[in-house]
């Protein structure tokens, strides 16, 4: 007891706090991705932001320092719809959010019927999920380019299809005209609505079979169980898929590039293609900056709105 008390007394000594060996070690590995991240992503960035202030026409290519500064006047000529700049603008804009929604919506919806209905086993079953997964797997040039060529006017097959069903009586132009905006929404389904599957599929694997059977006893109909088994299960599911899916549709530039070149029709004119060509057809990079560094800020608006949103629904639930 007495040892006891002493020893309670007795001043405890500072102790050196040990340093782990190996600690550099997980920076060590993080570092390519950081700098890799840089290089690719935000020094770009941050060089958009600030060619968006100046004048930067091809008078000043050979050096962008020269060329002088514009202040807000590249943001009020692209927000001036009056003006041709900024009804572009909002033309492509416009364009660009009927495409996204339709485009990542029938692809939702298109991945989510298939994967239920290829959630229960039947012979043959991995042969059409293989087959369903092949737009995904091919190299997404090469799938533009077939599409490209079979919606000719004189040769295509979608033309050849519609008049032998007797749907058409003669072949239609599907790459200008008002037609470019469905030809640009079938491509685009085609490419993305495999993806949905695969996350949906495998997100239906993870809900038990139990709760289906349960909810089979209780009465529920295949609908009621989609509705209030599935759809909450795969809540965090839908809230990546649909935000990536999102994000590259209302960014696509490979379709309409390779579909119809630099000489897109009005109603393909996507945003990002529409920057594209306000920068290297025009030559006014200052415009062409400023359209995407607005861009920028809208999506990074939308998507915090919509994680937001999610995220209180999903407390509240």
């Amino acid at each position: 007891m007495t040892a006891n008390a002493s020893t309670a007394r007795r001043p405890r000594r500072p102790t050196k706090r040990r340093v782990r060996q190996g600690w550099w070690f997980p920076y060590l590995i993080i570092l390519p991705a950081i700098v890799f991240e840089l290089l690719i992503h935000i020094i770009p960035m941050l060089t958009g932001i600030w060619m968006s202030f100046k004048q930067l026409t091809k008078f000043f290519i050979a050096n962008w320092s020269a060329a002088p500064d514009a202040g807000l006047d590249n943001y009020r000529r692209v927000l001036d719809m009056s003006g041709s700049v900024g009804m572009g603008f909002r033309n492509s804009l416009l364009i660009t959010c009927a495409f996204t929604i339709i485009v990542v919506g029938l692809s939702w919806a298109l991945g989510m019927l298939a994967a239920v209905v290829l959630q229960r086993p039947f012979r043959g079953r991995a042969v059409v999920r293989t087959l369903f997964l092949v737009p995904y797997a091919l190299p997404m040039y090469a799938g533009i380019i077939a599409w490209k060529f079979m919606f000719q006017k004189d040769n295509g097959a979608i033309n050849h299809i519609l008049q032998s069903l007797g749907i058409l009586d003669e072949g239609a132009f599907w790459l200008i005209g008002n037609n470019a905006f469905f030809a640009l929404v079938i491509v685009a389904i085609w490419r993305w609505w495999p993806f949905a599957f695969l996350m949906l599929m495998a997100g239906l694997q993870s809900i038990p079979e139990d709760v289906y059977e349960a909810a089979a006893l209780d009465g529920a109909r295949p609908l009621r169980q989609w509705w209030s088994i599935t759809l909450p299960m795969l809540r965090p599911v839908n809230l990546v898929l649909l935000l990536n899916m999102f994000l590259w549709t209302f960014n696509d530039f490979n379709t309409p590039y390779v579909l119809y070149g630099t000489a897109n029709p009005p109603a393909g004119d996507l945003i990002s293609f529409h920057i594209y060509n306000a920068s290297f057809l025009t030559w006014n990079f200052g415009a062409g900056s400023a359209m995407s560094t607005l861009l920028l800020l809208m999506l990074l608006a939308l998507s915090g709105m919509y994680i937001v949103y999610l995220n209180r629904r999903s407390e509240n639930a």
